[in-house]
């Protein structure tokens, strides 16, 4: 199979990478469209158009959400490398996605319920399959690669930050169904951009790259597991069988915590893995830990950020209400502004022979997440005793939590590359992914704690995250030497 791409340039770069750019900037502009109206749009009462649905409830359907996102793309590398290839992948991916947001904007319950499920599905499909292409364009690897997945995650950060701006206005100034409906409409432009230009992948991502033999097994396994979740969702819609968002939640949470203990038991004694090997799986289910405690708190800004942005912040501009979902672009905006100085930092300490190790990056990554609670729990006290506080305490939380991002994230995928075992490498980036699904869970759950008939409960929530998150990341911090070690000259 062919895997070059044609010769036309975008910016220095093949322009294929401009295909995959806008295609996944309109995908980010639906997600975190929508993600900035999903939980307040549930706790809305049903006479303002709402679900009416209490805080914990509605935090633990924004959790099982957003983890089944990061589980699907699990399958969803599968389909395509077997069956689909990557570029039908994301097609398909783009229709459901798009199909979903426009489930979404219709008023009927069960039509919200069969519109995350169908988001879910298409963003397994797309997500993943979207970056191996981006990686496929550089088949000579190096600096310039490197150079080309930057200029992708700033596409995605382009999108996420005009999303919520968008979808929140028309959202909570007119009917929360327009906004989801204009997340569709975006999704709906990334597909068009991407028919009208996809030649300039060439052949990349045409085929699957492991079809086998085993095809129409492979399918049958495909129409075995949908059948399996549509029979499920129908009868969860019909009343059939009744499903408790909470109680699933906080099931799903341990049988995640379950999977990662077995898969790590069974690499340390039953996979022969010399000791060598040993050490570095010990350290990437260090880093596992570390990793979901980040995404925990990170992930917040979704659900219990979003609800004190909407009920604890005073959102006034003169006369007018600025939308409580427009602070959920200030995480990408932040991104894109200091993106390029982390860089920059990194290229001056490496100059000075100075250049902190992965439990490092890792501890001062929950360091900073710690800062930005500690900010929102004097806010949150402030707010309850006396009424709402200014945006500049969330805008200097969600700061704290973007260098926390930027310190912990690019690195994430990285060590997992290279601590990982050959044979065991796919099975270990799998395992990773269920590291930010168990923290979007946790997150879920969390807040529905600090919120509704809790709001009290705040300060010291927010204060048991800071003592959990800065005090793992300064065990983190003392043992980074020891754990260096066990890496074993991977830095």
């Amino acid at each position: 199979m062919a895997t070059d791409a044609p010769q036309k340039i975008w910016f220095g770069h093949p322009a294929g990478l401009s295909t995959l750019f806008f295609t996944e900037m309109w995908e980010r502009f639906s997600y975190y469209g929508m993600r900035a109206l999903l939980v307040l749009f549930m706790v809305d009462q049903i006479e303002s158009g709402g679900m009416g649905l209490t805080e914990k409830t509605a935090g633990a359907i924004y959790g099982l959400y957003a983890a089944g996102v990061y589980l699907a793309a699990l399958p969803g590398g599968w389909i395509a490398d077997r069956l689909l290839g990557p570029q039908r992948s994301v097609w398909v991916g783009g229709i459901l996605i798009s199909a979903g947001h426009f489930s979404l904007g219709v008023p009927v319950n069960q039509f919200f319920f069969f519109g995350l499920l169908l988001v879910i599905l298409g963003t397994g499909l797309l997500k993943p399959n979207i970056s191996a292409m981006v990686g496929q364009l550089y088949p000579e690897g190096g600096a310039r690669r490197d150079a080309g997945f930057t200029i992708f995650y700033m596409g995605i950060n382009l999108g996420a930050a005009l999303g919520p701006i968008i979808c929140s206005s028309l959202g909570e100034n007119y009917n929360w169904h327009y906004g989801f409906m204009a997340a569709g409409v975006g999704m709906i432009a990334g597909l068009i951009q991407f028919k009208l230009t996809k030649h300039n992948l060439g052949d990349i991502g045409k085929k699957p790259p492991h079809r086998t033999t085993t095809k129409k097994r492979d399918w049958l396994i495909v129409g075995s597991g949908t059948s399996t979740v549509i029979i499920v969702a129908a009868l969860a819609m019909m009343g059939v069988v009744i499903i408790d968002p909470v109680w699933l939640a906080g099931s799903t949470t341990f049988v995640i915590i379950g999977l990662a203990v077995a898969f790590f038991g069974w690499a340390f004694f039953f996979s022969d893995l010399t000791t060598a090997e040993k050490k570095r799986v010990g350290v990437i289910a260090v880093l596992f830990v570390a990793s979901a405690m980040f995404w925990s708190g990170f992930e917040q800004a979704g659900s219990s950020l979003n609800l004190f942005a909407d009920r604890q912040t005073d959102r006034s501009f003169g006369e007018r209400v600025i939308p409580a979902g427009w602070f959920q672009s200030l995480s990408p905006i932040f991104v894109i502004t200091l993106a390029p100085v982390i860089a920059a930092m990194w290229m001056g300490l490496s100059k000075r022979n100075i250049f902190p190790n992965l439990a490092t990056k890792f501890a001062f990554g929950l360091i900073l997440l710690a800062i930005g609670f500690g900010v929102v729990a004097i806010a949150s006290k402030r707010a309850l005793s006396t009424g709402a506080v200014w945006p500049s305490w969330l805008i200097m939380t969600y700061l704290f939590h973007t260098l926390g991002e930027l310190l912990l994230s690019p690195v994430g995928l990285s060590s997992v590359t290279k601590l990982a075992p050959a044979r065991l490498a796919g099975q270990m980036m799998g395992i990773w992914f269920l590291a930010t699904s168990l923290g979007n869970l946790i997150a879920g759950l969390f807040a529905g704690e600090v919120s509704g008939t809790n709001a009290e409960m705040m300060p010291m929530r927010f204060l048991q995250v800071v003592m959990t998150a800065g005090g793992t990341g300064l065990i983190l911090l003392m043992f980074s030497k020891p754990i260096q070690k066990l890496c074993g000259g991977v830095k």
